[in-house]
């Protein structure tokens, strides 16, 4: 299979970019290097990307961001830059791709743990994690032609312990093997409108 990774240059996407490229094409996609670039923020860069690789079989997008910080402090804006960041850039993946992905191709975006399982400056992020999550799962019933989504919700991984782990209390890691084999169910297996919780 041809696969776009989306983030596919961070943390997550290039462990889950390596694991996919021992069987399949990948292109890793990120905002500023990999094999192409795309602003997942821009309706027009993610349209640049498409038309850009042509044809391909799945995505699987690790972008996007939202606002961690007290709740107190919190702006309206402040929830706007996740909303157009990790919820509608994902979210545009599956709306502005649809159309173009192969038969039977399958989209994987990523929420996160926070919408179950909140932490202490965490509401930024947690509702964009539950509205991907219900994305997910009712969207996926309405494309056509075998096309499949899911969700994957990744708990704190290894590979972020040092820098977030102080953040998230009582959460044990999860290694960076089982993170991945949420995207490679995905990917390849026949599941849709799944939300995979990996913790």
């Amino acid at each position: 299979m041809k696969i776009i990774v989306v983030g596919g240059t961070g943390t997550l996407g290039s462990k889950i970019a390596e694991e996919l490229g021992t069987r399949h094409e990948i292109i890793r996609a990120g905002t500023k290097s990999g094999d192409a670039t795309v602003d997942i923020t821009s309706s027009a860069s993610i349209q640049g990307l498409y038309k850009k690789i042509g044809s391909f079989d799945a995505v699987v997008s690790a972008a996007g961001g939202g606002h961690f910080g007290p709740f107190d402090t919190m702006t309206e804006d402040d929830f706007y830059k996740g909303i157009k960041s990790k919820m509608m850039g994902q979210i545009n993946l599956v709306m502005l791709g649809k159309d173009l992905i192969s038969n039977g191709g399958s989209f994987t975006l990523t929420s996160g743990i926070l919408h179950s399982d909140p932490v202490r400056g965490g509401v930024g992020l947690s509702f964009l994690n539950g509205a991907l999550n219900s994305f997910g799962k009712s969207a996926a019933y309405e494309l056509k032609r075998g096309v499949r989504l899911n969700i994957v919700s990744p708990g704190l991984v290894e590979d972020s312990e040092k820098e977030l782990g102080s953040f998230f209390p009582g959460h044990v890691p999860i290694t960076m093997k089982r993170m991945v084999s949420g995207y490679v169910n995905s990917v390849e297996g026949i599941i849709t409108g799944k939300v995979i919780e990996i913790v």
